[in-house]
């Protein structure tokens, strides 16, 4: 199995996070302290792996060339779901998630893994998983359309700030979140 199928089935893996509250063996408060938990254990894993050195195999496996010096996508996906469950509700930051433990994944498959932009197959591909995990979470038409359009786009382009590869992991979830909330709030339904 290549480094690439591992990588997105440890993605898919994170979909146990929400799939906890939607199954009814977590209330959505104890899967927020869970994600809190989760992202404190990775930024301890992280501070030990990028200043004291610590070299185990699965780092090498798991990370892309750009991760070894900066943040690993593993955190900041944790990070990412962490921020969009704080600050919403189930509503709004479940499909969130889940277009990051889903879509995302399908979307790596299908693309050649490159930095930048991805083939306009893969992102109508994002596109069209986005819409219907967003579409079977109930909301609304025009917010399932702008909710997936946020998480295709994040998904879209890594940008590069100093340096720093701004990875969709943190992206995907947040700007989903953040355009859902505000589709709930200022957009009227269709009717």
């Amino acid at each position: 199995m290549t480094s690439e199928v591992k990588r997105r089935l440890v993605h898919v893996a994170g979909t146990g996070y929400p799939a906890l509250y939607l199954l009814g063996l977590a209330t959505y408060e104890q899967l927020r302290y869970l994600l809190v938990f989760s992202s404190l254990v990775a930024l301890a894993l992280e501070v030990v792996r990028l200043f004291v050195g610590l070299d185990w195999r699965i780092f090498d496996e798991l990370t892309r060339e750009y991760e070894q010096d900066n943040l690993a996508g593993y955190a900041l996906y944790l990070f990412g779901m962490t921020l969009a469950a704080l600050a919403f509700e189930p509503r709004v930051a479940i499909p969130a998630m889940l277009m990051l433990t889903i879509a995302d994944p399908i979307s790596g498959l299908a693309s050649s893994g490159d930095l930048g932009v991805k083939a306009t197959h893969t992102l109508l591909l994002t596109f069209g998983v986005c819409m219907l995990i967003a579409s079977l979470s109930g909301l609304p038409v025009v917010t399932a359309i702008l909710g997936a359009l946020a998480a295709t786009l994040a998904d879209g382009a890594k940008p590069v700030i100093a340096g720093y590869v701004i990875d969709d992991n943190l992206t995907i979830p947040v700007g989903a979140a953040v355009v859902i909330y505000l589709s709930l709030q200022f957009v009227p339904p269709v009717v």
